[in-house]
């Protein structure tokens, strides 16, 4: 056993030290922790001798969790990564918050790569601080970065609107990962209409970070599909949650062979080529009417709607029924609030998910509650619907 270390997530060259000893060194295991915490500040208890990082959940519809990461699942990730590139050890520009496994994970593919990383300021992400900082990117280098959704929607419409500098760093980066939650239909297209060059990316925390690439495994990642629920192995699975051994068995599982699989929560299906679809997540699937509906699936629907690309769909309670499906969106104009409701059923309709899939209530807000992570905050637009209180 060994000390669990709190390190700064802000102080990006502590974390890249820290990270160094605990990930390529067997150093210390490190804990990212927002705010001004003192680097190498240790904490009361010890993790496992292969433990490199504690990473905290983004907790978008569950409560936060601690995952534990070796040294050997992060470099696994990061080379699975590098191969999926074709060997590329470009220089990447960090705009996401190393308090999560995406924002860590560009600081080791850094390390693995020998490279050092260009970081956004401290301020927070806007189109023009990431033109800017791609500025400072070696010219001789390929560029890489990480991105979430909201991100990538915040570069296309500036882009979009003029702005020629964040057009110019779109498409100079030679790949874009987008993950943390499903794109909004078209803005993968609309990037790729500007020159960026963008690849889905699905994982998580226990997967230490994306391990699916356009919906196909990285390299040494394998995938099944159990009961609806996707279930995945390979090198880059998470020890467990610390201090939490009844949450790590839930969610950890091993085969008779002593393959380990991590149970991810989500529904999906793998199509004849080996690739991965996503349907939503298993414990947002209500049961409308005795007929069972996914939410993802909802809101995939209505998302196809101008003005509903950030849309939300969360449970509500109903007496008939027992539960409906509610949305949440960004108030933009495209529909009028008295539009919306019968907008977003011909959606469903559209979509043919059947009228147990309907959405009952349509809320239009100002702005969406995020996480830090860049994910929309679930658990409060739920409490929001479940209250009855609109805008």
């Amino acid at each position: 056993m060994k000390p669990l270390i709190r390190v700064a997530a802000d102080d990006t060259p502590a974390m890249l030290a820290q990270l160094r000893e605990a990930v390529l060194l067997d150093g210390l295991a490190v804990l990212p922790v927002p705010g001004a915490e003192e680097p190498a500040d240790p904490i009361d208890g010890l993790v496992p001798d292969d433990v490199a990082l504690v990473v905290e959940t983004s907790g978008s519809t569950d409560a936060p969790k601690r995952v534990m990461l070796s040294g050997a699942a992060l470099r696994a990730s990061a080379g699975g990564t590098s191969r999926f590139l074709g060997g590329m050890h470009g220089q990447w520009l960090l705009a996401l918050p190393t308090t999560y496994i995406a924002g860590v994970q560009v600081l080791v593919r850094s390390l693995v790569g020998g490279t050092e990383p260009a970081v956004l300021p401290a301020s927070g992400f806007t189109a023009a601080a990431f033109a800017e900082t791609a500025r400072s990117l070696d010219p001789d280098r390929p560029w890489l970065t990480s991105l979430v959704p909201v991100q990538l929607a915040r570069l296309v419409d500036a882009a979009e609107g003029g702005d020629r500098r964040v057009r110019a760093a779109l498409g100079s980066f030679e790949r874009i990962l987008l993950g943390g939650q499903a794109a909004p239909p078209g803005l993968v297209e609309r990037a790729c209409e500007l020159g960026a060059r963008v690849h889905r990316t699905y994982g998580s925390s226990e997967t230490a970070g994306g391990c699916v690439y356009d919906g196909m495994p990285l390299p040494g990642v394998d995938v099944r599909i159990v009961d609806d629920e996707v279930q995945l192995a390979g090198r880059m699975l998470a020890e467990g949650y610390l201090d939490d051994p009844e949450r790590t068995a839930r969610a950890f599982v091993t085969d008779a062979d002593g393959r380990r699989w991590y149970r991810t929560g989500d529904l999906g299906a793998l199509g004849d080529d080996g690739s991965l679809r996503i349907r939503g997540r298993a414990d947002d699937v209500i049961i409308s009417g005795g007929v069972k509906v996914a939410l993802g699936e909802v809101e995939r629907a209505v998302r196809t709607l101008a003005g509903f690309a950030d849309a939300v769909v969360v449970r509500v309670p109903d007496d008939e029924w027992g539960e409906r499906a509610a949305v949440v969106a960004a108030r933009r104009g495209a529909v009028e609030p008295s539009d919306a409701l019968g907008a977003v059923i011909s959606a469903t309709d559209g979509a043919g998910l059947g009228p147990a899939a309907r959405p009952v209530r349509v809320e239009l807000v100002d702005t969406l509650p995020l996480l830090e992570s860049g994910k929309p905050d679930r658990r409060a637009l739920e409490a929001r619907m479940r209250g009855g209180r609109g805008e």
